[in-house]
């Protein structure tokens, strides 16, 4: 079968009240941003960025826009942004909240998939609500690309194991934005402990592959940047990256990282060592979090909390940076009670840390605020406490056992590991005598036999 026709074949089988609720919510979205008279002035630099490149300019001495705006990734992303310049700035931005729009839908896909819940018309539907949350309405206001980000890294995660492309965009997605090179970090500490618990037969397992991938492919693109950009790239890499300055003043109200939250706190515009201590604290805590669930299967919940620790422990997240809600929610709706996801939901749909003082600089009323308005400001590293709390607390649980039979899970999750910490598939099969396997049970529950001994 074609890829046009399985195409075909999946709009047919969408819900017509999918696709009108979509649509109107994505109309209304687009016109209230209209409303909102949104500047998109992060996609102006982009573009200012992409002409800076091409006309030989100095790329970090490049500002830009009227709030003065200066380059803070990567050279390989400046010559990403080069083919904006090919378009007049309506026509940018029509064409960046079409595509955001675009790659809002799949990322809701993907996090379905992710969860093994990816059903005709479904994607449709969460998608009407999600692009309501203040993270998304943000990323398009600015025209961000958090968005295509998030779907680079989804897009690897939920492939087949086997895949040879996997990896490919986790790597582009690093050498555009730094933060999602801690999902390098999951894929080799995953493929390191199973390396070392399946001894020399599975030395080389899909996890290490993905991570060299990944790898690969952020210094293949890397170097060549270098050599289009030299000068660009050498002082990028040597002096600019250190330069957290550049981003924004850590104490703003949208800086929803650690860093924002204790700046506020503790009303100083560098917590120092402070943030550095909870950053260390928080990250080791995280990571060992979405190592444990891939090693015993959940990916999900692995998936999201690497991405929530990358959020909390970056000097800034601005609350764009927070499109990871999505997926997070995706996964909370089909693990915890439906108040608790309505909970989270209204979180990031509220605005609230909108609510409180906030102006830009050089005025500082961030530092001024009150216990009230430091929690509405906090909300979301707040949230992404709990969520870390909650996915090595167990209070998330497993996977559903009503999820489609052959559905993406099959395809994404990690295979499960046995009591010694071997992976299932690893277990010679004369350790498990079949005689101990509960035929009925083992049947119903569609796994194998060294699963059901191991539980």
């Amino acid at each position: 079968m074609t890829v046009s026709t399985t195409l075909r074949a999946r709009l047919r089988e969408l819900p017509l009240a999918a696709i009108a609720a979509c649509l109107l919510s994505f109309a209304a979205f687009w016109m209230a941003q209209r409303a909102a008279n949104v500047t998109m002035l992060d996609l102006s630099v982009y573009r200012a960025e992409g002409e800076t490149v091409l006309a030989g300019g100095d790329l970090y001495a490049m500002r830009a826009t009227s709030a003065n705006l200066p380059t803070t990734y990567p050279p390989f992303a400046a010559l990403l942004f080069t083919p904006l310049t090919l378009l007049g700035v309506p026509e940018m931005r029509t064409l960046a909240t079409a595509g955001n729009l675009l790659l809002l839908l799949a990322l809701v896909h993907l996090s379905l998939r992710l969860v093994g819940r990816d059903r005709p018309g479904t994607a449709l539907w969460a998608a009407a609500v999600l692009v309501w949350c203040e993270p998304v309405w943000t990323t398009l206001r600015y025209g961000q690309i958090n968005l295509l980000i998030a779907v680079a890294v989804l897009w690897d995660l939920t492939r087949r194991e086997n895949n040879r492309w996997a990896g490919v965009g986790i790597g582009l997605a690093t050498a555009v934005k730094l933060t999602p090179g801690l999902f390098v970090v999951l894929l080799v500490a995953v493929g390191v402990v199973r390396a070392r618990a399946g001894g020399f037969r599975s030395g080389w397992n899909p996890w290490l592959r993905q991570a060299a991938t990944a790898t690969g492919t952020f210094v293949a693109v890397t170097v060549a940047s270098a050599v289009v950009l030299p000068y660009d790239s050498r002082r990028f890499w040597t002096h600019m990256i250190f330069e957290t300055s550049r981003v924004g003043r850590k104490e703003e109200t949208a800086n929803q990282s650690l860093n924002g939250v204790l700046a506020r706190l503790l009303h100083t515009t560098d917590p120092g060592v402070w943030w550095l201590i909870a950053a260390v604290v928080v990250g080791v805590a995280g990571l060992t979090v979405a190592v444990r669930a891939a090693l015993r299967g959940d990916r999900p919940v692995a998936v999201v909390a690497c991405a929530t620790t990358a959020l909390l422990v970056s000097p800034i997240s601005w609350s764009h940076h927070w499109v990871w809600c999505v997926p997070a929610l995706v996964l909370l709706a089909t693990r915890v009670r439906p108040v608790w996801t309505a909970a989270t939901a209204l979180v990031f749909a509220s605005f609230a840390l909108w609510w409180v003082p906030h102006a830009p600089a050089p005025v500082r009323l961030e530092l001024h605020q009150n216990g009230w308005q430091m929690l509405l400001s906090g909300l979301y590293t707040l949230v992404g406490l709990a969520l870390l709390y909650a996915s090595g607390s167990g209070a998330l649980g497993t996977a559903r056992e009503d999820r489609p039979a052959g559905g993406a899970v099959a395809d994404t999750e990690a295979p499960p590991v046995s009591a010694q910490g071997v992976p299932a598939q690893d277990v010679p099969a004369q350790d498990v005598p079949a005689q101990d396997v509960p035929a009925q049970g083992a049947a119903a529950r569609g796994v194998t036999a060294q699963a059901v001994a191991k539980e």
